[in-house]
């Protein structure tokens, strides 16, 4: 997840964002659409890309009307190049390609499909993509997820939320550490350890290594190398007083201590009614409000995913 890409036009690195969350309703969508938008008023060039296969409704966030051309037509080869679904949303720098709930079975895309749309993004002339993905812990999500420079995992501060979270990122760290392992044997035990109830006694990553090590302790390094690189980004959503904003460095040890991966939280978004108000109008928050709480927390998460800034949130 954090492989450099080729320099775009400009000397700029291109990177691929994602915005992962277990959990749906909670407000992942907006905020990409947020994000996409203060990244281009940054003077960056920007693709959002609604990865919810099968449930696609970022367009609705962007306050535009349901695309004609979208991914599903370039799946389903209707166009030959990712290039030709690309719309205009009337924000410049940013375009969207609108996701593929145009046909049924877009949810569950084969390997060959996936295969092709993941390299023609990684293709795409552009500084930012950025992955608005569906909820859920399935393959073809976490694949997306897992081709990100940046992954970002949205929360909101409630119990279903984090635990939901929770279980995303250990699905995410097994499907890495399954592309990693050198034998069928070391495969199957990596599988084994999805299963909670699993028979060998596997309940975290750390007890996965414990029994890698047993089978073949030469296979223990490129899980150990592949654990170490995984640094996942939680953003908090929705927060309304500083007690919510705790939790994402309490995040931050859990998945120390309890996956062994080096997690960080990249910043909180304040509840405002501004939100909502906003999207039953079919219209961006940040520019019908761009003064109000979320727009200027959004402002400050662009920034500081795109250049390290601080982004810590002073409480009155």
């Amino acid at each position: 997840m954090n492989g450099r890409r080729p320099g775009t036009a400009g000397g700029s690195a291109r990177q691929i964002w994602s915005l992962g969350g277990g959990k749906g309703g909670i407000g992942k969508s907006v905020l990409a659409a947020a994000l996409g938008y203060e990244l281009a008023r940054m003077g960056k060039r920007v693709i959002l890309i609604d990865a919810d296969l099968g449930g696609a409704n970022l367009h609705t966030c962007l306050g535009m009307g349901a695309p004609e051309k979208t991914l599903g037509d370039f799946i389903l080869r209707r166009v030959e190049r990712i290039e030709d679904v690309l719309v205009e949303t009337g924000f410049r720098g940013l375009r969207l390609i609108s996701g593929a709930s145009d046909f049924l079975g877009a949810a569950n895309i084969k390997h060959l499909q996936k295969v092709r749309v993941l390299s023609r993004i990684r293709s795409l002339d552009v500084d930012v993509v950025i992955l608005d993905l569906g909820a859920g812990t399935a393959f073809n999500i976490i694949d997306f997820f897992l081709i990100s420079d940046v992954g970002l995992l949205t929360l909101v501060p409630e119990p279903t939320s984090i635990e939901s979270g929770y279980r995303f990122l250990k699905a995410a760290l097994y499907r890495r550490l399954r592309a990693v392992a050198p034998t069928e044997a070391i495969r199957q035990i990596v599988d084994a350890a999805g299963d909670r109830k699993n028979s060998l006694g596997i309940r975290t990553p750390l007890d996965l290594l414990n029994t890698v090590a047993m089978e073949d302790q030469r296979a223990l390094e490129p899980l150990r190398r592949e654990m170490a690189a995984f640094h996942p980004r939680f953003v908090l959503n929705q927060v309304r007083d500083e007690e919510d904003g705790v939790i994402g460095h309490q995040l931050v040890t859990a998945c120390a201590r309890h996956l062994g991966i080096a997690a960080a939280y990249a910043g909180s978004v304040r509840f405002d009614d501004t939100v909502w108000k906003s999207l039953r109008q079919r219209r961006l928050f940040a520019v019908d409000a761009p003064t109000s709480q979320a727009a200027e927390d959004v402002r400050r998460l662009a920034r500081a995913l795109s250049g390290g800034e601080n982004l810590a949130i002073e409480w009155a």
